[in-house]
């Protein structure tokens, strides 16, 4: 981790600190890239076997022993894991909490954007000038950012699970599923309560994640 400070402050010495956190994010999210492929087509085999689910659904409805085992038979026969999808991005939590954990010490104190410091937070910024002041206006243009971001993954994450339909989730999944289209907003709090360097690391992280969304979860044209 020590080493990892020091090659960002080295870094930072090249290129502003705040830019030297967005491309030290890029990079990883760009390394991290071909989990994110694994976990589009893992989302797009639960999709194609979404009417097969359905129909064991319909037809063990009043089974619910004997329904868990046909779901997971069907997917066992098919070759698709329940959780595809799911493991690829369980994968990526613990280098986004090792990149957090980074981009919260103090050793980014001294630095800052456009007033506001990298180490300091929302309530920093509202004491120095409030919300129009020059730090404030920084934490409202990461809010607004955040704010689309959270409404575009909300509205896809929605379509995308509308589209799969409950009866493709594993079995127990179906609440997890409702939850997690609101899970974008939980963002605006972390901006607001973390440091400015942490912030800025979140901020571009999910604004990677709504594109890579945006490429990798496409609909598919007819026939492909």
């Amino acid at each position: 981790m020590s080493a990892f400070v020091d090659f960002l402050l080295w870094f930072s010495g090249f290129v502003p600190a705040p830019a030297a956190i967005v491309l030290l994010t890029v990079l990883v999210r760009a390394a991290l890239l071909p989990l994110a492929v694994a976990a589009a087509r893992g989302q797009r085999a639960r999709a194609r076997l979404a009417p097969q689910v359905a129909a064991v659904r319909k037809k063990y409805a009043r089974d619910p022993d004997r329904l868990q085992r046909a779901v997971l038979d069907l997917y066992a026969r098919e070759r698709v894991s329940p959780l595809a999808g799911c493991l690829p991005g369980l994968l990526q939590v613990p280098v986004f909490f090792l990149l957090y954990h980074l981009f919260s010490r103090d050793e980014l104190s001294g630095h800052a954007l456009l007033g506001a410091s990298l180490d300091g937070r929302w309530t920093d910024a509202l004491a120095q000038g409030g919300p129009l002041g020059s730090a404030g206006l920084v934490y409202l243009a990461l809010f607004a950012l955040v704010a689309a971001v959270a409404a575009y993954t909300y509205r896809a994450t929605r379509a995308q699970t509308a589209a799969l339909g409950a009866e493709a989730a594993a079995p127990g999944m179906g609440a997890l599923l409702r939850v997690m289209p609101l899970m974008p907003f939980a963002t605006l709090l972390t901006v607001a309560v973390v440091p400015l360097a942490a912030a800025l690391y979140v901020v571009t992280s999910t604004t990677w994640s709504a594109a890579e969304r945006a490429v990798l979860h496409r609909p598919e044209r007819p026939g492909a």
